[in-house]
């Protein structure tokens, strides 16, 4: 199969076009014919050497995506209700950028209704991410106000869209005014230009003085303790992400007074069961919204994988300018 491979630690550049075995499924797992890849933050940083492979994962970058059922454990397939041939997207520990993908079924959603392969393969790592963090870790209900930082991101645009669809008022930073423009246009009650306005002072007034109640934080650093100073009696602080720094320096007393809580985790190195367990609280919960057009895909731009620089090059490097408002996918 043709695949994409980390030639060394760098810059995009080292993502080369390569020629791979072809995997095989193993035990609960399916074999995908992929048809698109979603690329995400964490590839860049697995490409810089900042992000480890788990244990047994391939170290092909890639953590989602679409295509075609072509083998599999039959027995978990039939549990799963899938068969050969069918159209499914997949959250992976690895190995995404390639010509053919393996993949637990517990891990395995189909591709809803009218949706593209390629539309498909935006979905796994931010659906799955979101859901675990927004609304298991951060516990954000109907009627409640969420702050995402970084809200005309992959992730951002993904929270913006499933929060509003399950009745929650959204407020989201973004560096400039065209993505705060994009980002109420998916949605968001409130954008506010992190580059111009301080953005737990503008949170407050947005909420009466009263704060928000859930943050999704993929920057923390000197972050934290302005959203503390932003948050309301008994909120919840999810950090998904620390491109701010791991350092924080906070008033503990807020967390005491106003009963925080703060919360992280990493998706990447959890148990098949646990992401099988979000996969199946989507498929109840979100995929219906996926197929009456409440949740839509918002793809920024597609590569073709292959050529010389890699498409993969060029997605790693748009996705590093930080120019764009929605997912990067690459096509096969």
């Amino acid at each position: 199969m043709k695949a994409i491979e980390i030639t060394s630690y760098g810059a995009p550049e080292v993502l080369r076009a390569v020629e791979r075995p072809d995997p095989v499924a193993g035990a609960g797992e399916l074999l995908i014919r992929v048809a698109a890849s979603g690329v995400n933050r964490p590839d860049v940083l697995q490409r810089k050497g900042h992000y480890p492979v788990p244990p047994g994962a391939s170290d092909l970058p890639g953590l989602e995506v679409a295509g075609e059922i072509v083998s599999g454990d039959a027995a978990a397939l039939a549990e799963a209700g899938f068969k050969i041939g069918d159209r499914v997207c997949a959250l992976v520990a690895g190995g995404g950028y390639a010509e053919l993908c393996v993949a637990p079924v517990a891990q395995c959603l189909p591709v809803p209704k009218g949706w593209s392969d390629t539309e498909a393969a935006s979905l796994p790592e931010t659906f799955f991410t979101v859901w675990s963090n927004v609304f298991e870790r951060g516990r954000l209900q109907k009627g409640e106000t969420l702050l995402i930082q970084g809200g005309s991101s992959g992730i951002g645009v993904t929270a913006i869209q499933i929060a509003k669809a399950l009745g929650a008022t959204v407020i989201v930073t973004a560096g400039s005014d065209d993505k705060c423009e994009a980002c109420k246009a998916l949605g968001a009650d409130h954008a506010i230009n992190y580059r111009t306005s301080d953005f737990a002072e503008e949170a407050k007034k947005l909420t009466g003085g009263k704060g928000v109640d859930v943050i999704l934080d993929m920057v923390a650093g000197d972050y934290v303790a302005r959203e503390i100073e932003c948050m309301a009696e008994d909120g919840r602080l999810v950090i998904i992400a620390v491109q701010g720094g791991v350092k924080s320096d906070f008033n503990a007393g807020l967390v005491l007074r106003k009963r925080l809580v703060i919360t992280g985790s990493t998706l990447r190195p959890r148990p098949v069961a646990f992401k099988g367990a979000i996969a199946k609280a989507l498929r109840e919960k979100v995929w219906p919204l996926l197929e009456s057009g409440a949740v839509k895909p918002v793809i920024h731009s597609t590569f073709a994988a292959g050529g010389e620089p890699s498409g993969a090059a060029q997605a790693h490097a748009l996705m590093e300018s930080n120019q764009h408002i929605g997912k990067i996918v690459l096509t096969w």
